[in-house]
């Protein structure tokens, strides 16, 4: 590895390391969700040891307070006069990191175990091995052994073979060459379902902590299914599935009726994902105040009878609202304090992002 090389890994290492110490400002970051395109999340970060940066003192003041005459020409590059300096100044740094590297960072953080999949494998992929063997092929897949054993078999049967002087010699019809077999290639599947509380009592920072830990969640899970699937649904005192785009941007009012999302929920599953071939996470995120005791009834019915048999794990969390009781969250620590696939956490503010996550994902699933 060339020196410059070595220099950029360290460089890299070290941003990790500055990440990976502030990663729970980050989390509360809104800017991650600002760029699009390969999926590429842009990162500022204080300057941080290498290069280092001096700048002399400003003897003369601020731009255009130095000495000369109005409409006088300014001087050229080079012109100025005075001592280097010896100030240091603080700069930016913009550091981008993929997705992927972020998830890898937050599994390092928290040590989140790898998830090992449950139920049933897809088998929609192939994958070519190279086991079989051809008479034709590209030079670099020419299989030299194969070539000389029919080399070889060629001279024995027309004679030419001596065994005192071996010689083997293959010409262009001897040569063999590894082909592909494309084989089908099994892969866990996941469906993961998020469902965001957007009636009145949801202010705008309870819907920007969602949709934070929303973002990191995801990225988690897509680093360890290669089928993967995300629906997104919001409610308010009814239910309805969005596209990801508007998840993040959504801003609506209303009543609280979380049993409409838990009922929608529950027939995507059904129409879309059985469980012998999917793995499949519900996560539902609100601030606990719901239409009343009837509704927190019924949503507890539809997650004890339609959702949990075909479920591998039911997470939720709360965040904290100015209005409404946050009753929610008792309700289902009650009704579910037997079953551990049931997981509740608390998302007071932003810094508590990598806790509620630490929470949820932090069995495997």
């Amino acid at each position: 590895m060339m020196a410059i090389d070595r220099d950029l890994q360290r460089f890299r290492d070290v941003v990790r390391g500055r990440v990976r110490r502030d990663l729970r400002r980050w989390m509360g970051q809104s800017e991650l969700f600002g760029k699009k395109g390969d999926e590429i999340v842009s990162i500022p970060l204080p300057q941080i040891d290498l290069p280092r940066l001096r700048y002399g003192k400003n003897q003369k003041g601020g731009v255009g307070q130095g000495e000369g005459e109005a409409g006088a020409e300014a001087g050229q590059p080079g012109d100025g006069q005075g001592p280097a300096g010896e100030g240091t100044a603080e700069h930016m740094l913009e550091v981008e990191l993929t997705v992927d590297e972020l998830a890898a960072i937050l599994g390092e953080e928290l040590e989140l175990p790898r998830i090992e999949p449950k139920g049933g494998a897809g088998v929609d992929s192939q994958k070519a091995r190279y086991t079989s063997i051809s008479r034709r092929g590209p030079e670099s897949l020419r299989h030299g052994k194969r070539t000389f054993k029919e080399a070889l078999k060629r001279q024995i049967a027309s004679g030419s073979y001596d065994p005192r002087r071996p010689s083997i010699i293959p010409v262009r019809d001897d040569r063999r060459y590894r082909a592909p077999v494309l084989e089908p290639e099994p892969y866990a599947r996941a469906a993961v379902l998020y469902m965001m509380d957007v009636s009145g009592s949801m202010g705008s920072e309870q819907k920007a902590i969602v949709r934070n830990e929303v973002f990191w969640i995801d990225a988690w899970l897509r680093r360890h299914y290669e089928g993967f699937e995300a629906r997104f649904l919001i409610h308010d005192a009814e239910a309805r599935e969005v596209d990801r785009e508007t998840f993040f941007r959504v801003r609506e009012a209303g009543g609280t009726a979380i049993s409409s999302a838990y009922e929608l929920a529950a027939k995507i599953i059904d129409d879309d994902y059985p469980s012998d071939v999917w793995n499949i996470y519900p996560f539902h995120f609100s601030d606990g105040d719901n239409l009343g005791q009837k509704d927190n009834e019924t949503s507890v019915r539809i997650v004890r009878e339609k959702l949990m048999p075909r479920v591998n794990q039911f997470g939720y969390a709360q965040t904290e609202s100015a209005y409404g009781s946050g009753r929610f969250f008792q309700v289902l620590a009650e009704a579910f304090a037997d079953d551990d696939r049931v997981v509740l956490t608390r998302v007071p503010n932003r810094d508590a992002i990598l806790d509620s996550i630490r929470t949820l994902l932090g069995r495997g699933l």
